[in-house]
């Protein structure tokens, strides 16, 4: 493998070992859980060769913008899987196709999102969403909360239920480096209302 490719495997590694010691500590103590992941993250944002953050805000990161966690927008739920089968693409800022199945929803106070399959890279549980604040105090195009293919995951607990929790919502590489392709949420994972917990961003902003 290239340099390159041994550094993305590398962070790949890393995010997956953050995720595993965040639901470690998700049970006992979810807001401690947050703390750690948003340290994590700003770490290698600020030190990992494959940061998506362009080399012109490198060195004066402060690290990202996260509300404080809110227990409020922390949920663990029952995945419907009684839904209609159904594959379709969905696009990227750079044109890419991104291929989804649908596997299931969960119903949340703040609305009702599909969980979907991404076929591409090894495959894996995807929910990502988009909501009122897009364009106004995060990415226009939506943020993620699973993407199991990439390591980011939140787990469930031992009724096997998911842990959706939406403290933990965060943006796509897109955000920060438009020559990422990332897939966009689907227009069935548009909620109608303001999210205003986890990572945050603002139009103009690195």
């Amino acid at each position: 493998m290239s340099a390159d490719r041994w550094e993305l495997l590398d962070w790949r590694r890393r995010v997956a070992e953050l995720y595993s010691r965040v639901r470690g500590r998700y049970a006992a103590d979810p807001a401690a859980a947050h703390d750690l992941w948003r340290r994590g993250r700003d770490e290698l944002f600020a030190t990992h060769p494959c940061t998506p953050l362009p080399r012109s805000v490198r060195q004066g990161f402060g690290g990202l913008e996260v509300a404080a966690y809110d227990p409020a927008y922390a949920f663990v739920v029952e995945v419907d899987t009684d839904v209609t089968p159904r594959r379709f693409t969905v696009g990227s800022g750079t044109g890419e196709a991104f291929t989804y199945e649908v596997i299931g929803a969960v119903t949340l106070p703040v609305g009702r999102l599909e969980v979907l399959w991404l076929d591409d890279y090894a495959g894996g549980v995807f929910l990502p969403f988009a909501d009122a604040t897009n364009g106004v105090d995060t990415y226009g195009a939506g943020r993620y909360l699973l993407d199991t293919p990439k390591g980011a995951d939140l787990g469930d607990d031992d009724q096997g239920r998911l842990v959706v929790d939406l403290n933990f919502a965060y943006h796509p590489s897109c955000t920060y480096d438009p020559a990422y392709s990332c897939p966009l949420p689907p227009p069935d994972n548009r909620l109608d209302v303001a999210v205003p917990v986890g990572e945050r961003w603002r139009p103009g902003s690195p």
